[in-house]
């Protein structure tokens, strides 16, 4: 039995901030209340002093690649989960870019079985298209009857709309949403730096904000013709948003995410990290971050989310041309909502926790978790103000920007499934 006393509950499902113990025992709470005694619950009762502390929902990161099958010196399923609990993150939606793609039941089976051996939850999605090549439809009934959650080509745009419009259908028909990487390649000269200042800077051709402009506009009209829910995923242009924000008025049920990186920084950041500050679709202005973060503080951006891509540190040390986009996020993406949301007013505490658990979850039609007596435990605990400095990583990839720096939001115990799965006292 566990007993975390003390602590600030922060659940924003049930709309809770306030000082209270919570009881676990086994893999759930079993009750919440102030000032709960401990004595009549026996001896083998772990107890955590969480004065000063923030109680809240494990965090659920529903945009991460552990590049398992196939790409296993990046990172793995096991060194993945360890990196998703060092970051409070009780639950990961895996994306299916993998080798070979989780478009057939054999390799879908393969991740969920080897999720399953983790001390964490993880769900996986799998592909729209055979081999992501765009052209075929997988057997999307097969595999939504064998554990799937959702449907992506993550990584890959979909450039063929009849074949993306009867995907979204068939998806509507299943009650499984779908997730789209929106980036034209026609728009693209050279990947992962912004279009702009810096690229002319460095001679290098760039990705215009256009590349995913044009895709947003075109999948949110297909949303709409199909009555699927869909993702645009990791915006990273003010047009962007604004489109969004229109088609959510008109009743799309259209979504986005947005990504710490992105929230965070600007083109600016290439010109310091190099390779480190290389994103699909790219870190963008000062007017586009701005942007993005109005469309969270609106509601037009819906999810918090990292697109974790650990690659290795030899592959980041290639030159700009030829070096992977992509950075291993999911153990700092809560304290840079903090640093970047949170502290400077943007939002609360509570939204942002919203934003990185309940929400995504409700878009993978999974029922939110919360704070009360029968639900599961999946908990983090963490110092909203107190500062930690990013060094060591638990994945196996450390191409971040963000090493070295100085953040909010440390966190103190990951609790899954009534196990504490990370302790850092």
């Amino acid at each position: 039995m566990l007993v975390i006393k003390n602590g600030r509950v922060i659940d924003p499902v049930n709309n809770v901030d306030e000082v209270m113990d919570v009881v676990v025992d086994g893999d759930e709470i079993v009750k919440t209340g102030k000032n709960l005694g401990v004595d009549e619950l026996g001896s083998d009762v772990r107890v955590i002093d969480a004065t000063g502390f923030v109680v809240s929902p494990g965090l659920v990161d529903s945009h991460v690649h552990f590049r398992d099958p196939g790409f296993t010196y990046k990172e793995d399923i096991y060194s993945g989960a360890k990196a998703a609990a060092k970051g409070g993150v009780t639950t990961v939606i895996l994306m299916a870019n993998t080798k070979p793609p989780v478009d057939n039941p054999e390799t879908l089976k393969y991740v969920l079985d080897k999720g399953a051996e983790t001390d964490i939850n993880i769900l996986t999605t799998v592909n729209v298209t055979k081999g992501m090549r765009g052209k075929e439809i997988v057997d999307m009934e097969d595999l939504a009857s064998k554990g799937a959650a959702g449907f992506t080509d993550d990584g890959i745009p979909i450039m063929d709309e009849a074949v993306l419009l009867e995907a979204m259908k068939r998806a509507k028909a299943l009650n499984l949403p779908v997730a789209l990487h929106e980036e034209d390649p026609l728009f693209v000269k050279q990947a992962g730096v912004n279009m702009g200042k810096v690229s002319e800077e460095l001679g290098y051709g760039g990705a215009s904000h256009t590349a995913e402009d044009i895709m947003v506009a075109r999948d949110c009209v297909l949303a709409m013709e199909s009555g699927a829910r869909v993702c645009m995923q990791h915006l990273s242009s003010k047009v962007s948003v604004e489109i969004l924000r229109t088609f959510k008025k008109l009743g799309a049920d259209v979504h986005g995410e947005a990504t710490p990186h992105h929230f965070t920084l600007t083109e600016d950041a290439v010109l310091e990290y190099g390779t480190y500050a290389r994103m699909n679709p790219p870190l963008r202005t000062q007017e586009d971050k701005e942007e993005i973060i109005k469309g969270i503080v609106d509601g037009t951006i819906d999810m918090i989310v990292t697109d974790h891509a650990p690659h290795s540190k030899e592959e980041k040390d290639r030159p700009m041309a030829n070096a992977p986009s992509g950075i291993t996020g999911i153990e700092t993406s809560l304290a840079l909502g903090i640093k970047s949301l949170v502290q400077p007013g943007h939002i609360s505490l509570m939204k942002l926790i919203e934003l990185m658990s309940a929400n995504p979850l409700k878009f993978y039609n999974i029922e939110p978790e919360k704070i009360q007596a029968g639900q599961k435990a999946d908990l983090v605990i963490f110092g909203e103000n107190e500062e930690w400095v990013v060094t060591d990583y638990a994945s196996k990839a450390v191409n971040s920007p963000f090493t070295g720096w100085k953040l909010p939001g440390k966190i103190h115990y990951t609790i899954c499934k009534g196990k504490i799965v990370y302790e850092n006292r």
